[in-house]
């Protein structure tokens, strides 16, 4: 059976996902900014919360666990090494770990930069990767707490996984970041689609993420630091990729 993946919208450009495995009835919640809107998807859907997800520190990711914790009796899954920021915290993992919801599989990337202690949660037999802020559709997430070359041995890892995993990024950024993709790759002719429609999805009021990897391998320049037309286009010929990587990165930061 297929993992269940609700997409909950909240403040002003945040997702919370609340994952359910159908066989099991168990349900997860990813990054719960708020408690309410999750508790009343739940009580919607008749069903209970086993466990909280949380890529990283940030309050707009973990602002909900205290009282879902409380509501439900969850138990919340953290990074280890950023334990002492993440409030509840029951579970903790780190690079290579498995946590199981249900028969599906999340298997644990590392991935700082945005934070030292980002992780994402892959699950593989369901093609979906939650990436928090690390990985956003058309974007990354800014350098808070960690290096260019942290973020992009983190993209990296990501770049790594099959064409056809889903990108539930954190947030709604789509349509500015796909402007300053196209102002350092201008004559990309995926991007120039992909932006038709990411303004067609946004002026209808829908979502643009989830995305695939394979469209944000075509399309996004955090990825493509490495890129031949891409280091063309941003005047970067013969920069080492953590060098192009911190000069685009530098760029959005200004943008």
């Amino acid at each position: 059976m297929t993992l269940e993946i609700i997409q909950i919208p909240v403040l002003q450009d945040n997702y919370i996902y609340l994952l359910h495995a159908s066989e099991s009835g168990e349900s997860a919640v990813v990054d719960p900014a708020l408690a309410a809107p999750v508790l009343d998807e739940l009580t919607k859907r008749g069903w209970s919360l086993d466990l909280i997800l949380n890529t990283h520190h940030h309050h707009d990711h973990v602002g909900g666990n205290l009282e879902l914790k409380a509501e439900t009796g969850c138990h919340i899954v953290g990074a280890a090494i950023d334990a002492a920021r993440i409030p509840g915290i029951d579970i903790q993992v780190g690079e290579e770990d498995d946590i199981m919801l249900g028969e599906h599989k999340a298997r644990i990337f590392d991935v700082p930069g945005h934070t030292r202690g980002h992780i994402a949660y892959w699950f593989s037999t369901d093609d979906a990767l939650f990436c928090g802020d690390t990985l956003f559709a058309l974007g990354c997430g800014r350098l808070f707490e960690g290096s260019p070359e942290d973020m992009w041995h983190s993209l990296s890892k990501l770049r790594a996984l099959p064409d056809e995993t889903r990108i539930y990024c954190a947030h709604e950024y789509t349509q500015a970041n796909g402007d300053f993709a196209l102002s350092i790759e201008p004559n990309n002719a995926d991007l120039n689609a992909r932006m038709d429609e990411v303004i067609a999805r946004r002026e209808a009021g829908k979502p643009t993420v989830p995305s695939t990897l394979a469209q944000e391998k075509a399309t996004n320049p955090f990825l493509r630091a490495d890129a031949a037309a891409l280091l063309a286009s941003a005047g970067l010929i013969g920069k080492d990729p953590i060098t192009a990587f911190a000069a685009i990165r530098r760029a959005k930061d200004n943008f």
